[in-house]
């Protein structure tokens, strides 16, 4: 966990924190099933508070905690969701559809009685808009395929929500780093870059110009 920073109390927001073995890149669907009892309250708070959470990246520990593992440990950067769909097929299940909005920075956390984990964290700035350089525009051409082909999958919830901003190097590399089959902490470092254009530079090295590297989907996480 990070170590703690000065930072005006104004700046900092508290928001529960959902440790997953994965990393959400803003703009980025996660759907989820729930069925651990602190997550069932935290979504039934959420919902009743029109709020969301924080999605985190498991270090050590497991999804679903048992009884006798160590606590969970994650990364100092995250992602706040918004919650665009909520489903209760049966009692002790929930189905939730989430989307990442913008990263945050953990400034401290505690855990209350049912393992909920509580951050205080720190919104980070909004990256520059950078237009997709001449010489990595094929990452670009690739992507408008792949987003054409995963949209037309059927989905209750859209993949995305907005117009596709293929020429923007932020938006553009999230895009890669929510789909590229990669090693969880080469995911994260991407996604803790906070410079799009070298994010994307990163990305054109892993990715040639003729590649079909861009995965054709990723099951729900569960918890």
């Amino acid at each position: 966990m990070p170590e703690n920073h000065v930072l005006s109390p104004e700046s900092l927001t508290a928001l529960p924190l959902f440790p997953l073995g994965t990393v959400l890149f803003p703009g980025a669907l996660l759907p989820l099933q729930l069925f651990e009892l602190r997550y069932l309250q935290m979504i039934g708070e959420c919902e009743r508070q029109g709020t969301g959470f924080g999605v985190v990246t498991l270090t050590q520990g497991r999804e679903v905690h048992r009884p006798g593992q160590a606590a969970e440990q994650f990364e100092p950067i995250g992602t706040r969701v918004q919650i665009e769909r909520i489903e209760r097929p049966q009692a002790g299940l929930v189905r939730v559809w989430c989307r990442g909005l913008e990263r945050f920075k953990i400034h401290s956390t505690a855990q209350r009685s049912d393992g909920l984990w509580q951050g205080q964290v720190q919104a980070l700035p909004p990256e520059p808009q950078v237009a997709v350089p001449e010489h990595l525009q094929h990452l670009s051409d690739q992507m408008h395929g792949a987003l054409q082909s995963l949209s037309a999958q059927q989905s209750v919830v859209p993949h995305w929500n907005e117009a596709w901003r293929l020429q923007d190097c932020s938006w553009l590399s999230d895009r890669y780093g929510e789909l590229l089959p990669l090693p969880l902490a080469m995911k994260y470092r991407l996604f803790a870059l906070q410079e799009p254009l070298m994010r994307l530079e990163l990305i054109g090295d892993l990715v040639a110009p003729t590649s079909d590297a861009v995965s054709d989907g990723k099951p729900p996480a569960n918890s």
